[in-house]
């Protein structure tokens, strides 16, 4: 994004209205089998076991020393869980988890390239499911399941760029059905580009730019991914140890920052002359007419209102 930043329709659409968003490049992994629960209990930060059919979660799967692997959306369903996924992580993921089956009775098949995945995300996002006959989604991560064309779509409460919405998963030749549905309820396409705006402004991380394998689930800020009390599960004992000393040296934080020339990642934030952060992404926001980033600051300067700067700039942790 440049400095003539333009107010598009999706973007607009998304930060006001509804829009729809094409992300079947997401991964999709349906787990089956009688130990499915306890396998992804186990290899999960959130607990599984306790899961309905309907129900889901957000959970972080890490490696034995702690290290953020991926992120999924997690869904129960009757006979099955689904785990969304970013498109980076679709196979290491996969592969993850592949390796710790066993003598589980779990079977993995990637649904992928089967499935799409159609966001409809904004603050009337519900209005244009409704037109449709979806019943509203309040709990997060949720589902509901109705009949298409194709077969069924499903919508899940949950969405991509922090404005509120909802994923409906469908068989891909039901696509240009459903969007058009979509768009006779008022929904208006967005980019991938309009959804990187809107998320950064958000200040909503997503796994493969904010969160890597660089950090720990603590710096990450997203504990809303972790049940502390569930028991073991691969990298547990990290993430109790850091909790229990109460010892993080830096954590993800939106910062508001007055310029309009977007800093590349690793760009230092400062307090005074000493380094107080690093830029992870950042984007000019058409309409706020300034820098917003996600920067991972360090933790006595990362209260909101703090003021740092940048090359001279004043920047605003939020």
């Amino acid at each position: 994004m440049n400095m003539t930043a333009a107010i598009t329709e999706g973007y607009q659409a998304l930060r006001t209205h509804a829009a729809w968003l094409d992300l079947s490049a997401r991964g999709k992994i349906r787990v089956l089998g009688d130990d499915r629960a306890r396998l992804l209990h186990a290899m999960t930060t959130n607990h599984v076991q306790q899961l309905k059919s309907g129900e889901g979660c957000y959970a972080f799967f890490l490696n034995a020393q702690g290290r953020i692997l991926g992120d999924v959306n997690l869904f129960c369903f009757e006979d099955h869980f689904l785990l969304d996924t970013e498109p980076e992580t679709r196979h290491k993921l996969f592969e993850h988890l592949d390796r710790y089956i066993i003598a589980d009775d779990v079977t993995l098949v990637d649904e992928t390239d089967r499935v799409a995945t159609i966001a409809v995300e904004g603050p009337e996002a519900a209005n244009v499911l409704t037109k449709l006959g979806v019943p509203v989604l309040e709990v997060p991560y949720s589902t509901w399941t109705w009949g298409g064309t194709w077969g069924d779509r499903t919508v899940a409460r949950v969405d991509s760029t922090g404005s509120g919405g909802f994923f409906i998963f469908t068989a891909v030749p039901d696509v240009p059905r459903l969007i058009k549905d979509l768009e006779q309820a008022g929904a208006t396409a967005a980019t991938p580009e309009d959804a990187g705006v809107v998320r950064i402004e958000n200040g909503r991380p997503r796994y493969g730019e904010e969160i890597t394998e660089r950090f720990l689930v603590q710096e990450t800020g997203q504990l809303q991914a972790v049940h502390f009390t569930k028991g073991c599960y691969l990298g547990q004992e990290i993430v109790e140890r850091v909790r229990s000393r109460a010892q993080i040296h830096r954590i993800l934080r939106r910062v508001e920052i007055d310029t309009l020339e977007v800093p590349p990642s690793g760009t230092k934030l400062k307090l005074a002359e000493a380094d107080a952060g690093e830029i992870v992404s950042a984007v000019l926001s058409p309409a706020l007419g300034k820098i917003v980033a996600m920067a991972y600051v360090r933790t006595p300067n990362s209260e909101p209102g703090t003021e740092l700067t940048l090359g001279g700039a004043p920047a605003r942790v939020t």
